[in-house]
């Protein structure tokens, strides 16, 4: 049996390697990724090995999506998207008697 570990970002950490672990990520976006932390480090092994944040922190995080060089991989165990509302915008309607004043 493997571990799941949740998270709100794609990550891989050089301290989870060979420990079975899988990642559930829920994205902002609604989108949900569970991956074998294995698989996509060994996938990615030589251009983690490259970027500097390996080298300085040991680990890689992508904020919106998992990497385009694992998404139609193995290393892929399920992906769904759910339905989110963005809560930052409203319908407004203006008519053209209605005028904004911005000052920058």
């Amino acid at each position: 049996m493997s571990n799941l570990l949740k998270s709100k970002r794609f990550v891989v950490r050089q301290s989870l390697i060979g420990k079975n672990t899988n990642v559930e990520v829920a994205f902002k976006n609604g989108k949900t990724v569970t991956y074998s932390h294995d698989k996509a480090y060994e996938i990615m092994k030589t251009a983690l090995e490259a970027m500097n944040c390996w080298e300085k922190y040991k680990s890689y995080t992508a904020t919106n999506n998992i990497p385009k060089v694992l998404r139609e991989t193995d290393a892929v165990i399920s992906s769904e998207t759910v339905e989110v509302e963005d809560e930052t915008t409203e319908n407004v309607d203006i008519t053209s008697e209605e005028t904004a004043e911005v000052a920058f």
